[in-house]
């Protein structure tokens, strides 16, 4: 059976008890970051202008290239600009991968510039951290650690994680509140058609516990970290679901200490949207996990940021940090 998941389109299936380990072997760094460009800066135009009447004029063009690739007619419909920026979003959605031209991502860029500077950069400089011995009694560690709630968009850390599904091509529902599709609308198409030739180059789809880094584009952060977490249905989760969310920070980690550029990392809650891992034993594996991980590469992170949902998340690793409750986790 297929569904409609939060991390992807119509093609994930349907969450279920078991466990499907990783197929194949994963498609190193050192294979595709020349095909991605990884090493080369994104230099963004600049941002659009703030006045609203000037953006909607780069909304309707986007709008009248998207409407004559998919054959429809376009304007004169009486549409708001907020709605219509709306169906730009949409569009852009359930779009394919396929290359759009320089001329299009050139507007995009402009308008998600003028975007990221609406809602606001977040500095992790700026953010709290947590004593240095969050791991508890005689486990300090020289990385500076965070737990912080708010929007991972919005933050410079030099790269964020997303959750990512086994296409590894971004969500494909509208509109859908899932974290997949927040880093995708906000970073622009440039991440789709990087994951595109990754996974071309790679010819499998990605397997859980894996990861792979492409640039950030239009967010605040340079990179973006792309992990496919286990799926756990209600009720049924089992020591192997927690081995693969462990091997989802440590993937991520190892992958980032080999990007020269990645000195800071924002960790989401790999997982525990609709892949359904629950809440407090994936915050138990996640801190383990990355504290053992800097015990064992020490100084190469400077900034850990645990970046969390709702007030339950924030409650919960609160409380684990209070109890040094990391080492419950057997992973």
């Amino acid at each position: 059976m297929k569904t409609t998941s939060a991390s992807g389109g119509d093609w994930l299936t349907t969450p279920s008890s078991s466990v499907e380990p990783s197929r194949g072997i994963p498609l190193d760094l050192d294979d595709y970051r020349a095909l991605v460009r990884l090493d080369e800066p994104f230099t963004a135009p600049p941002p659009a202008p703030a006045a609203v009447d000037r953006r909607a004029v780069l909304v309707d063009e986007l709008l009248a290239y998207l409407h004559a690739e998919r054959g429809e007619a376009s304007g004169g419909d009486g549409s708001s600009q907020d709605q219509k920026r709306r169906l730009l979003r949409a569009l852009l959605t359930v779009r394919g991968p396929d290359p759009l031209p320089d001329g299009f991502h050139d507007r995009l860029d402009r308008l998600l510039r003028r975007e990221v500077l609406d809602r606001g950069l977040t500095d992790i400089a700026n953010l709290p951290r947590l004593p240095r011995d969050w791991r508890g009694a005689d486990r300090d560690t020289t990385t500076a650690a965070i737990l912080w709630r708010g929007d991972i968009t919005t933050l410079n850390a030099d790269a964020i994680v997303n959750a990512a599904n086994a296409q590894m091509l971004g969500c494909f529902q509208p509109f859908h509140a899932c974290i997949d599709n927040a880093i995708h609308s906000a970073a622009g198409p440039r991440v789709r058609e990087d994951c595109d030739k990754i996974m071309r180059r790679q010819g499998g789809a990605e397997g859980t516990g894996w990861a792979k880094v492409t640039r950030a584009y239009n967010l605040p952060s340079r990179y973006i970290l792309h992990t496919v977490g286990p799926i756990v249905a209600p009720d049924r989760l089992r020591p192997e679901h927690e081995r693969l969310l462990a091997a989802c920070y440590r993937s991520c980690l190892d992958l980032a200490s080999r990007v020269l550029d990645i000195r800071s990392v924002a960790f989401c809650g790999i997982s525990t949207g609709v892949f359904g891992f629950p809440r407090e034993p994936a915050a138990r594996v996640a801190l383990r996990v990355i504290g053992d991980w800097l015990d064992d590469h020490p100084g190469a992170i400077d900034s850990i940021v645990l970046n969390v949902f709702s007030q339950d998340d924030l409650q919960i690793y609160q409380r684990l940090l209070r109890g040094a409750g990391t080492e419950q986790a057997h992973v």
